[in-house]
């Protein structure tokens, strides 16, 4: 099992991002990756796993998500059901204790990823319920009187898409990285791993369409990367000819998903 991450075949990392995934796992630390939706923030924790093999627990935040749903739940109302119908031996409070995605990072016998996908999304509190047991890599259940403490200390990831500020304690913890947008170069890179041998012209054309849409004053919601990647997937499937592309922008609502901004670029091709 490798101890350092050096990319894959499927995520182009650069310098950067690499260096600041292994200074995180020097430190034990985790590693908060900000940048725009579509920049390989959630895919990066997939990488990581890859690159050292190790197990990925990937926790989704919502904006009702609480600290302790990663660490672990207890699940009184099947308790009371099974004390109700008498299915069970409720006096056995282990049964209703289940462990939540940290839980079961820091419970596992070897080392593993853990992604925090979108911490933003959660209450401003969310973060700083979770800094004990990020630092220190134990927490405790009440309500059976037990420890858990990490056997390996996971590497964990923590994505934002910057919806909210994160307090100042939390960044105090982290290893920051911002992920830009890929320039042309890093994008056609991107494009080779996922779409190899399209043809050079048709390339061309998508991406001039493409950045010219990113650049545009008054769009609501500019293309992602992604987007890009269904759209050209869209063009070769369909066998559109390059200057099409730059003249009568095909399948627009692949990249565009604002009806705004799909009558913008109708007015001004």
């Amino acid at each position: 099992m490798s101890t350092r991450f050096e990319g894959t075949g499927r995520y182009v990392a650069d310098e950067g991002l690499v260096a600041d995934v292994n200074a995180a796992m020097v430190l034990g630390r985790p590693l908060l990756v900000k940048g725009e939706p579509g920049t390989g923030k959630t895919m990066l924790a997939t990488a990581v796993a890859e690159s050292l093999g190790m197990p990925l627990h990937v926790w989704s935040i919502k904006s009702t998500t609480k600290a302790v749903e990663g660490l672990y739940t207890y699940d009184v109302v099947q308790r009371l059901n099974d004390a109700r119908f008498g299915d069970g031996d409720v006096k056995d409070i282990r049964r209703y204790i289940k462990l939540g995605v940290l839980g079961r990072a820091f419970a596992a016998p070897e080392r593993s990823v853990v992604l925090i996908d979108e911490i933003d999304k959660a209450d401003l509190e969310f973060p700083n319920d979770l800094l004990r047991e990020l630092d220190e890599m134990v927490f405790h259940v009440p309500e059976i009187d037990e420890t858990v403490k990490a056997v390996h200390r996971p590497v964990v990831i923590i994505t934002s898409n910057a919806e909210k500020e994160l307090p100042d304690a939390c960044l105090r913890r982290c290893v920051f990285h911002y992920i830009a947008f890929p320039d042309r170069e890093r994008m056609k890179r991107i494009v080779d791993v996922h779409l190899p041998g399209l043809p050079e012209k048709l390339v061309e054309s998508a991406f001039q369409r493409f950045y010219g849409l990113r650049g545009r004053e008054g769009l609501r919601k500019k293309p992602s990367t992604s987007e890009l990647i269904d759209w050209l997937t869209v063009l070769v499937r369909v066998g559109v000819p390059p200057e099409e592309v730059t003249t009568r922008f095909p399948f627009s609502g692949v990249l565009l998903k604002q009806e705004a901004d799909l009558e913008a670029v109708k007015g001004r091709r």
